[in-house]
């Protein structure tokens, strides 16, 4: 499953993060990599554990824990401290899978990556090129977002950034652990959800349409309970 997520960060969020991106200290993005990404591997980063990483770390995260979309879609268990990286002059990312653990820096702990998640801080119109380009079922998907909004997608796709042609593309990325782990599972459970909140939205009051909205959510909690891990 791919979705767009929109409106992660508001504007005056975004404008606040690209103010401190602008004015970081950017490495060599192949700090982060693993042996097979590092051969395909060409941008900057923000250095983990700085300052700057760690403050828009959090801004992230605290938005993403009050998005609905993005927690019924996800039904997170752990997330990656985001990392932050910025394409310019020609830079991308051959074709490469995400390593399938990940250990958090500075703990003993390891997560494994069910989902990858790309957010947007640089508008369309500010660069050219720069598409992530996902590969799935139904072939390659071309993803470039306006400013704030998120995609998601499996981490066991094979996906590249194309080369960064003009100005410059700066985004978030990390990955996180579901309590679901197979992606059809969670499908599913996301097809369920949306379901059932759009019948409880659009026949609000109706007394068969609030009795299905109960057998529906049991339906969901049931198989939450069947297939989730903790």
């Amino acid at each position: 499953m791919l979705i767009r997520i929109p409106d992660v960060l508001t504007p005056a969020q975004v404008a606040e993060a690209r103010a401190i991106l602008d004015a970081a200290d950017w490495i060599d993005g192949k700090v982060t990599a693993g042996h097979q990404s590092a051969k395909a591997k060409d941008n900057m980063q923000l250095p983990e554990g700085s300052p700057a990483a760690k403050e828009l770390g959090a801004m992230v995260l605290e938005a993403l824990g009050k998005n609905p979309l993005f927690l019924s879609a996800a039904l997170p268990l752990h997330v990656f401290p985001p990392l932050f990286n910025r394409y310019t002059g020609g830079q991308s990312f051959g074709t490469h899978v995400d390593n399938a653990i990940r250990q958090v820096p500075g703990t003993g702990h390891r997560i494994r990556t069910d989902l990858s998640a790309t957010l947007f801080f640089a508008e369309p119109e500010e660069y050219d090129g720069g598409e992530l380009c996902i590969e799935d079922t139904y072939g390659v998907q071309r993803v470039k977002l306006p400013a704030g909004h998120m995609v998601l997608y499996p981490a066991t796709s094979l996906h590249h950034v194309t080369p960064v042609t003009r100005g410059a593309r700066v985004c978030s990325f990390f990955w996180l652990q579901s309590m679901i782990r197979s992606d059809e599972q969670r499908t599913l459970l996301f097809d369920l959800d949306l379901a059932t909140q759009r019948i409880a939205g659009e026949f609000a009051g109706q007394k068969a349409a609030e009795d299905s909205t109960v057998q529906l959510t049991g339906v969901y909690h049931n198989l939450l309970r069947q297939w989730a891990e903790m």
